[in-house]
């Protein structure tokens, strides 16, 4: 079935260009990362995460609320595929905590050819999300307003890096075998359900602003501000992340928003984190 792209432009508040070129992948990837976030709270209340096309599309779009990679990223491929980009699924281990042993593929990305080129675009990493599509080249540092990254290639593994000012980070490895929808189906079911999976553990929210701004919330930080009552936390979220909580099947009421801060030990007293803005 087609996807709907007036209605995830509207989504995205895009009016950029459709036809297949670099500056449309690049408008696109930028509108995306700025209007929908990051969020795992689909986790933390307990949902199962459907994954496939129209119930990602009714879930970000329709609903109004954000995702995770497996979502975001499946949702971007979507749309790509439809304006006539040659797109290629992938899949990462997420390095970003330097794991010991080598960890399972539970990243989602997407290649796509452009002009004879190969770029990677992925608008579903939280914090570190890409801003801008990448170009599969290595000794390319790519300077954002937003941070800078660069590609290495080892061994026919490729690993996405954050230039931090003080030190450079391993972000995610990747090849360029192609993934198929149960490759994704159990890194979706793995992340959301395995209990070690820090997805289950703390609350995560981003989303990038205009101008090299972004809005963060990980409630694993500590010394984070708190918000006076649950209510201001929960409007103040919607607000900031360009969340809708109203929806039939994806909305989320005040009272789920409370419990589900009470199963993360955040409000018992009532307090909670702060948004950053």
């Amino acid at each position: 079935m087609s996807v709907d792209l007036q209605r995830y432009f509207k989504r995205i508040n895009y009016r950029g260009p459709t036809a297949p070129t670099l500056d449309t992948l690049q408008q696109l990837h930028q509108a995306h990362t700025q209007a929908i976030a990051f969020e795992n709270f689909d986790v933390l209340l307990g949902r199962r995460i459907n994954i496939d096309d129209d119930a990602v599309f009714e879930k970000l779009v329709v609903a109004g609320r954000g995702g995770w990679c497996f979502e975001q990223n499946g949702l971007f491929r979507r749309v790509l595929a439809e304006l006539g980009f040659k797109v290629t699924n992938l899949s990462a281990r997420v390095l970003l905590s330097n794991p010991v042993a080598l960890p399972a593929l539970t990243h989602r990305l997407t290649l796509v050819g452009v002009n004879n080129e190969s770029w990677i675009a992925d608008v579903g990493f939280g914090g570190k999300t890409l801003p801008g599509p990448m170009r599969l080249t290595e000794d390319n540092v790519q300077d954002t307003s937003y941070g800078r990254y660069s590609l290495e290639c080892k061994d026919g593994a490729w690993s996405l890096k954050y230039h931090d000012p003080e030190k450079v980070i391993t972000l995610y490895r990747f090849t360029l075998d192609e993934q198929h929808y149960s490759d994704y189906e159990m890194g979706n079911h793995y992340v959301a359900t395995w209990p070690e999976s820090h997805f289950r553990h703390c609350l995560t929210l981003s989303l990038y602003q205009p101008g090299g701004r972004r809005n963060t919330l990980y409630s694993a930080t500590e010394n984070m501000p708190e918000f006076a009552s649950v209510e201001s936390l929960y409007k103040t979220i919607q607000q900031n992340f360009n969340l809708g909580f109203d929806h039939p099947q994806h909305g989320i009421t005040l009272g789920e928003f409370s419990r589900m801060l009470q199963s993360l030990n955040l409000y018992p007293d009532s307090k909670s984190p702060a948004a950053e803005g």
